[in-house]
């Protein structure tokens, strides 16, 4: 299936640089790029492959297209390319989309009180509790879960085996992809000399709209308050959100994350792949914390932060700690030693 570029500029906008009826089918990228695709530019390194690619048309920022010379399709011109590419792709694959055919999988079980929209697709060997509200237009694919009690909002999508567990809650146009759990207990345990005794989690997660959940993606239930996962929060594979945590509105975090309990972030925090956060701390709005880095401390003021250590005894990770943050000041010391031992060697000469 291929479109018009210039229906793309009347969807998206942009400024368009050649014919508005040539087609494209689909996306590409630079070096891979044909005739019937579109491509975009938006690391500066790769300006040579785009100077000589083959593709239809390429999606380029304008202070990019002076310095593209040799391209010879047609050209978008726009801020943000990659933002370009992403609505543009998303309205390609809709137009691939298999349509949406409402209606409940002959293997399913579903309890009698559960209340499930008319135009709603619920796959096989799906099992919905009582109590539960299925939103207009939701997609609950093969073999998922969802609790008592819990409610998923319009045009949200679970793919196959994802578990909702009892009284959780995730808003509108929402994604929630395979193996997430969402719900289970989470880790409280008191110590009473030298045993555990398990603290009942008897709290929510609650997930607002146009969230996306990567797989095997596990969400802890708060102890007493809720879990709370605010609107437009992108989640990678392979995360573990702890008990009481709060994430902000679009915040991501890339695979492999860590949060323990508790942990609140504000808005628009970054967090890079297997970095680990620990509990009860704060990370201020609009915070990136690098990959790989531990985070041990409340983050108060925003910007980018990075901090990896080698294993060692914590007794002796400590001391170094101690000295790494007085590395600075200690250099200062010693360059100002360095001074006034010249100074009196000159004076001695």
């Amino acid at each position: 299936m291929d479109i018009q570029l210039g229906k793309l500029i009347d969807r998206f906008g942009g400024q368009l640089k050649g014919d508005p009826d040539t087609r494209v089918s689909g996306f590409a990228p630079l070096d891979l790029a044909q005739a019937s695709h579109i491509t975009f530019l938006t690391n500066p390194r790769l300006r040579k492959q785009a100077n000589v690619s083959h593709a239809a048309a390429l999606i380029l920022t304008p202070s990019d297209d002076e310095r593209i010379t040799d391209y010879a399709g047609a050209r978008i011109l726009t801020d943000n390319p990659y933002a370009y590419f992403a609505y543009a792709a998303q309205f390609f694959q809709s137009l691939q989309a298999e349509p949406h055919v409402p209606g409940i999988h002959e293997s399913a079980c579903i309890a009698p009180s559960a209340r499930i929209a008319a135009s709603a697709k619920i796959g096989p060997f799906v099992t919905i509790e009582a109590d539960v509200e299925i939103g207009g237009n939701c997609v609950i694919d093969a073999g998922s879960f969802i609790g008592k009690g819990a409610k998923v909002g319009a045009n949200t999508c679970f793919a196959p085996r994802v578990v909702f567990h009892a009284l959780c809650v995730i808003g509108e146009r929402c994604e929630v992809r395979s193996g997430a759990v969402i719900g289970s207990e989470g880790f409280g345990f008191a110590n009473d000399k030298g045993v555990w005794v398990k603290i009942p989690q008897t709290g929510r997660v609650v997930i607002g709209n146009d969230v996306q959940i990567g797989a095997n993606t596990t969400i802890d239930r708060g102890a007493l308050a809720d879990t709370v996962i605010e609107d437009g929060v992108k989640l990678d594979n392979q995360i573990q959100i702890g008990h009481n945590c709060h994430v902000g509105a679009h915040s991501a975090m890339a695979g492999c994350v860590g949060v323990a309990g508790s942990a609140v972030f504000g808005k628009r925090v970054t967090i890079g792949g297997a970095a680990m956060i620990g509990g009860h701390l704060k990370i201020a709005d609009g915070t990136h914390v690098s990959a790989s880095s531990v985070v041990q401390s409340s983050i108060n003021e925003p910007g980018a932060y990075t901090g990896f250590y080698p294993l060692e005894k914590h007794t002796d990770w400590e001391r170094t700690a101690v000295v790494l943050r007085n590395l600075t000041s200690m250099r200062q010391r010693v360059r100002e030693l360095e001074k006034t031992v010249n100074s009196l060697g000159e004076k001695e000469e």
